[in-house]
């Protein structure tokens, strides 16, 4: 009895060995993060419907909507939103909640408080958002490593 249970641990010890090294082989390091963003962002600026602003923050308009004026960073807004990593891993999103989200602006990251005084009412943009504009070398939690460019899909539907 103690034999299988030594194997037992043995196997468990090895499977969780296994699996650390598995992970921390396929993780990405910051630097890894940074020039795979800034490669992404050099090709995406070669498209025709992207702009570039000076902060580096890029977007492109999916969807023009009916409003006339932009939120001021001051501004609270209601938008619906969907973020993913370059790879396409969504990490968080209003949609998929069945809800839009409401806060103010200046209480989010650099590039959507950037983005969204770019947009009216009713806009719907994509945001392309350097690290530096985005989490910067913290990143945020497990979702968000470090040095990580993003995309965000944003729809304003209102400000306050």
């Amino acid at each position: 009895m103690k034999n299988i249970q030594t194997q037992l641990i043995s196997i468990v010890i090895v499977i969780l060995i296994g699996f650390t090294m598995f992970s921390i082989a396929n993780a990405t390091s910051p630097e890894e993060n940074k020039a795979a963003g800034k490669t992404f962002l050099a090709e995406n600026t070669k498209k025709p419907n992207i702009v570039t602003t000076a902060s580096g923050l890029q977007y492109e308009v999916l969807t023009k909507g009916k409003g006339t004026a932009s939120p001021s960073a001051t501004d609270s807004v209601t938008v619906h939103y969907k973020g993913t990593t370059l790879d396409g891993e969504e990490f968080d999103s209003s949609y998929s909640r069945g809800e839009p989200a409401t806060f103010p602006l200046n209480r989010v990251i650099a590039g959507w408080t950037e983005g969204v005084q770019l947009m009216k009412e009713g806009d719907k943009f994509r945001f392309y958002i350097p690290s530096e504009l985005a989490y910067g070398e913290q990143g945020a939690g497990r979702s968000i490593g470090p040095n990580e460019t993003l995309i965000f899909d944003v729809e304003l539907i209102k400000i306050q």
